[in-house]
């Protein structure tokens, strides 16, 4: 359900190479010769164009693309021309270091992504930042989320802000930690008897609780599914309607957040764009992120709920919000134009 559109007979990786070159020269950069090339080619193509491009030319190819573009653009060109690995493990050194409660990037990276996947990119983090994942999500820059806590969020209590603070490393780090498997076997009885300990410990307000963490963050999604869905019969409400009892509750919105990622993706970014996009002003970083992350994977599920959620679909909500290059280039991603 990609949204990526590749023309049937592309060029050679050189000729591109060759036309990216071409479109650096002379008094000013051809931007939309950058589009029509790098927002057509898929993850294995763009790869091969920058390794020819660095072979041929010298130079690495998001060197020279850093060089000639800027502003949101250029975020979106150099996001889009990593490979989803390296894109995944960017985002995540970056998320560590920007962390905020509507900005939950850990989590969607560990959650969206298949354990294979996810394996890529804690390697790539690792080839990166010389350091795991995993201890960068321990660390968290914790003065920094400290910070951000207790001063941004006006919570003075510092006894709370620390358990918050632990409570969100406690469901993030099994998160990425975890190697899932991908299958679509199910154990229904398995599926009963944890949904009855979701409830019990959702019920007594115990949303920390290591059984808890323990179901989210390993099983499987199908099992997940089959669990959830069994929570919603015996007990008459959705999981996640259920942890709406404190709607400011930073910890349960990850929750929230992580049970939508791993059930129901296309909702989740959904809701990340319409709230990227909306009249106080746009949030082109999350814009930039889901379009980026999503174009080869699920943005045409994305678009079709975001068309059901807002009755616009989400090409004119993007001309709306945004211009020039930045615009062609995100446009050109979701799919609108021909290849």
């Amino acid at each position: 359900m990609a949204t990526l559109k590749v023309p049937s007979q592309t060029p050679s990786a050189a000729e591109d190479a060759e036309q990216l070159q071409k479109a650096f020269k002379g008094w000013g950069t051809n931007e939309a010769l950058i589009i029509s090339i790098l927002a057509h080619r898929n993850a294995a193509q763009r790869k091969l164009i920058r390794e020819v491009y660095a072979s041929t030319y010298g130079e690495d190819l998001l060197k020279a693309l850093d060089k000639e573009l800027s502003s949101d653009f250029e975020r979106a060109v150099l996001l889009w021309t990593l490979t989803p690995a390296e894109r995944d493990a960017y985002l995540a050194n970056e998320a560590t270091k920007r962390f905020t409660s509507s900005n939950w990037v850990l989590m969607e990276i560990a959650c969206t992504r298949s354990s294979l996947e996810l394996f890529a990119v804690k390697q790539a983090y690792h080839a990166r930042y010389k350091k795991s994942l995993e201890e960068d999500k321990k660390s968290i820059h914790f003065f920094a989320v400290q910070h951000f806590l207790c001063n941004v969020l006006a919570i003075h209590d510092m006894v709370y802000c620390f358990a918050l603070i632990l409570d969100f490393l406690q469901l993030l780090v099994p998160l990425v930690s975890t190697f899932r498997y991908e299958g679509d076997e199910v154990n229904t009885l398995l599926a009963k008897s944890e949904a009855k300990i979701l409830h019990e410990k959702i019920s007594d307000k115990k949303y920390n609780d290591e059984e808890v963490i323990r179901i989210i963050s390993t099983r499987s999604k199908a099992q997940l599914n089959a669990t959830l869905n069994h929570y919603n019969n015996a007990f008459g409400n959705a999981i996640n309607k259920n942890l709406k009892v404190d709607p400011n509750d930073d910890f349960l919105k990850l929750l929230r957040a992580t049970i939508k990622c791993l059930t129901c993706p296309e909702k989740y970014f959904e809701k990340l764009l319409r709230l990227a996009i909306n009249k106080l002003g746009t949030d082109e970083w999350a814009l930039t992120r889901v379009v980026t992350t999503r174009a080869e994977v699920d943005m045409q599920r994305i678009k079709e709920e975001y068309h059901k959620r807002n009755s616009v679909t989400l090409e004119k909500a993007i001309a709306g919000d945004t211009s020039g290059d930045y615009e062609k280039m995100l446009l050109s991603l979701i799919g609108h134009g021909d290849a």
